[in-house]
């Protein structure tokens, strides 16, 4: 059983050579030549070749060209535990390290997407380009400031102050087919800009029966350092994000794994626009009907989805569906099974609508459902917040502190003051437990939380190494949260 492994930054640069997949061709056999004629000489044998491959040829190079100009190097420099064994390891709990991954830059004012465990626990963040012009490509490094992340998807925004950089448009992953040329593009082992060639292996790959998430499965390899590049089509198009492997031998093996493409383009809409990511939902339970199913309640059909629930005076509700109805169809696709539909609303912005067809009773009808935010998304608080008023630094956190409006949101609180967790920033100066968006803090070592500041003065008090040990609420219940500030 192979295992998963994420493109993951490159710590190291190891002095491995990289072979890139290349083109066989045959050439025609040719006639037997008269006796005593001189052999074939090596232009007639070039000119045998299938002109086909020569085009193939021509047109990847000029792919690559185009390309590789948006896809850029990003250095995360953080600190974490010394690996055991290491002879530089003086006895430090945290040494400072540095790893490396790919981005794609989709604006000219520098906005690039990248995954979220390239930038994860950075202090620091660079990234290295290579602009347009004459001759070679002139490198250039820029520091760069984190924009967002989306932790359910594994994606980030970055941002560098550069305008008129070269950057790549985003394609439609839903228009992807099975056997479909595409490369990929990256740093991979802290290679810069090299890229692989191979064919789409899957359109919507779901590597757990539980995880709303799918992948477009690729045999292009894919290595560490990958994590954040583009996969493109033949347009040139950004058709996914890579972003990790299945492996057994710790390198590629021809199963690589990227965010579709639609995907992308819905969170790096929401990033660049919140800071985070809103999670839609119509008010819908849904579940795959088995053939068992169908025989009890006596259904037209043996497959396919059925509403188990509808939230009363929820979006679907009010579009008209009701318990029992079969989804037929959404935006025009068949729906086959509850993960299928469950993907297809997960991916949907909020205040998009959704045509949904179903079956009633011998009726066919076609609803049209609004998607609205989810009211218990953790993140529904952070667009309340400022990020210079509301950080609580030494937290890692931004917080607000209650009023009428939150207490309206976050009904049956035990106490009428604190401070509310509403974002977590990219950078946890802590170890120990960890606060929750959606957490709210009553109490440091006993003290009442009264206020951001209060909180502020409290914290600023303490000293590395200190233990703190807050009193939250966390889902309608209290409990201790503890941990040591660094």
């Amino acid at each position: 059983m192979g295992t998963f492994t994420r493109c993951t930054p490159t710590v190291f640069l190891g002095a491995t050579l990289l072979t890139a997949p290349c083109l066989l061709a045959q050439t025609p056999a040719s006639p037997s030549a008269a006796p005593g004629a001189a052999p074939p000489k090596p232009s007639a044998i070039a000119r045998a070749v299938s002109p086909s491959l020569t085009e193939l040829s021509s047109s990847l190079e000029a792919l690559a060209t185009r390309v590789r100009p948006a896809v850029v190097q990003i250095f995360n420099t953080g600190y974490g535990s010394p690996e055991e064994g290491d002879s530089t390891n003086t006895g430090s709990l945290l040494t400072k390290q540095r790893s490396t991954g790919s981005g794609v830059i989709l604006s000219s004012d520098g906005y690039i997407v990248t995954n979220n465990h390239v930038v994860q626990g950075a202090r620091k963040l660079e990234v290295k380009l290579a602009t347009r012009g004459a001759g070679p490509a002139r490198e250039s490094t820029l520091s760069a400031k984190l924009i967002g992340v989306d932790r359910d998807t594994d994606l980030a925004v970055i941002k560098i102050e550069r305008r008129g950089l070269a950057t790549l448009e985003l394609g439609d992953s839903n228009e992807l087919h099975q056997g479909q040329l595409v490369m990929a593009f990256g740093n991979p082992l802290g290679l810069e800009g090299s890229a692989s060639m191979g064919v789409v292996s899957s359109t919507a790959r779901q590597l757990k029966p539980d995880d709303l998430m799918v992948y477009v499965q690729t045999d292009a390899p894919i290595n560490p350092g990958n994590s954040g590049g583009p996969l493109v089509d033949a347009e040139g198009r950004v058709v996914g994000i890579n972003t990790f492997i299945l492996t057994q031998s710790g390198g590629s093996e021809g199963i690589g794994f990227a965010i579709p493409s639609n995907v992308v383009s819905n969170v790096y809409a929401q990033i660049r626009k919140d800071g985070h990511v809103h999670r839609g939902q119509i008010g819908l339970v849904a579940q795959s009907i088995t053939p068992e199913m169908a025989k009890g309640l006596k259904l037209s059909q043996d497959w396919g989805v059925i509403a188990s629930d509808v939230t009363p005076d929820g979006p679907a509700a009010k579009a008209g569906l009701k318990v029992g109805d079969l989804v037929l169809s959404m935006n025009g696709r068949p729906v086959e099974d509850s993960r299928e539909l469950g993907n297809a609303i997960y991916r949907q912005p909020l205040g998009s609508t959704i045509s949904m067809v179903v079956s009633r009773e011998g009726q066919t009808l076609t609803l049209t459902v609004p998607v609205s935010e989810r009211d218990d998304d953790p993140q529904r608080f952070a667009d309340m917040v400022d990020p210079e008023r509301n950080l609580i630094r030494r937290l890692g956190i931004l917080g607000i502190e209650l009023n009428d409006k939150l207490t309206a949101m976050l009904p049956d609180l035990r106490h009428s003051y604190g401070v509310v967790v509403a974002a977590q920033t990219p950078f946890t100066p802590y170890s120990g437990d960890a606060l929750k968006a959606g957490d709210v803090i009553y109490e440091l070592n006993r003290t009442p939380v009264v206020s951001i500041q209060a909180l502020r003065d409290e914290l600023d008090a303490l000293k590395p190494g200190d233990d703190v040990v807050l009193q939250v609420e966390r889902d309608e219940k209290l409990m201790y949260v503890t941990l040591e500030l660094e």
